[in-house]
C-alpha cells in the first residue's frame, strides 16, 4: 500500500510541476521533471520510508544518518542547487555553487511551489514555499550561487505577495523572456 501511495505522491507532484512548467513555456522541462524518482535508487526508498506529509528523503536521512535517494537524485536533476556545487576558481573559494541557467532556477521554483502543494494539500497557501526556504535553503551561503538565491528568492516573495497567476505571468513574459533573448546574442 506504501508504495502505491508513494507512486500517486510523485505523479502528483510530477502533473503540478509539468502544469506549471508548461504555463510558462519548459514543455520540456516540465515532461522530464523528477523522472529519476521511478529508478530503483529513489523509488524503493521513497516507499520504505512513505509518509505522506513530507520527503521519504528526510526519513531515510534520520534513520541512517544520509538519503541515498537524495544523493542518487540530486545528481541527476539540474533543477536542484546541489547539482550545480563544484569547486570555485578562486583560490580560496573551495567548494562553491555555481550560477544555475534561469530555466532551472525556474524549474526549481515551480519545484518548490508543487512540494508545498502536495505536501499541504487543502492548507496550502502562496506564502508557504517562501516559509520552506527560509527554514533551510535560505541559510546555506556559498553553497547557493548568489544569482541564483537571488532570482529564487525574488520569485518566491513574488508568489507571497502577488500570487501564482501574476508570477507565472512575470516568469514567462520577463525572467525567461530576457533570458532568452541574452542566450541568442552569446550563440
Amino acid at each position: 500500500m506504501k508504495a502505491w501511495r508513494h507512486f500517486c505522491t510523485i505523479n502528483h507532484h510530477k502533473y503540478l510541476v509539468m502544469k506549471s512548467c508548461f504555463r510558462v513555456g519548459l514543455y520540456k522541462q516540465g515532461l522530464l521533471h523528477d523522472m529519476s524518482k521511478y529508478s530503483p535508487t529513489e523509488f524503493l526508498v521513497g516507499c520504505r520510508y512513505y509518509q505522506g506529509n513530507r520527503s521519504p528523503n528526510n526519513a531515510e536521512r534520520e534513520d541512517i544518518g544520509y538519503s541515498s535517494a537524495w544523493l542518487h537524485h540530486k545528481g541527476r536533476n539540474k533543477h536542484h542547487y546541489e547539482y550545480w556545487i563544484d569547486y570555485g576558481l578562486g583560490p580560496n573559494e573551495g567548494i562553491v555553487g555555481m550560477k544555475m541557467p534561469t530555466k532551472y532556477v525556474v524549474e526549481m521554483f515551480m519545484d518548490r511551489v508543487a512540494a508545498s502543494k502536495t505536501y499541504q494539500k487543502e492548507n496550502y497557501r502562496d506564502d508557504h514555499p517562501l516559509e520552506y526556504y527560509e527554514k533551510g535553503a535560505a541559510k546555506l551561503g556559498p553553497m547557493v550561487h548568489k544569482d541564483t538565491a537571488a532570482l529564487l528568492r525574488h520569485l518566491l516573495e513574488m508568489l507571497a505577495e502577488k500570487g501564482e497567476d501574476a508570477t507565472f505571468e512575470y516568469i514567462r513574459k520577463v525572467i525567461l523572456k530576457n533570458d532568452r533573448k541574452i542566450f541568442r546574442r552569446r550563440k
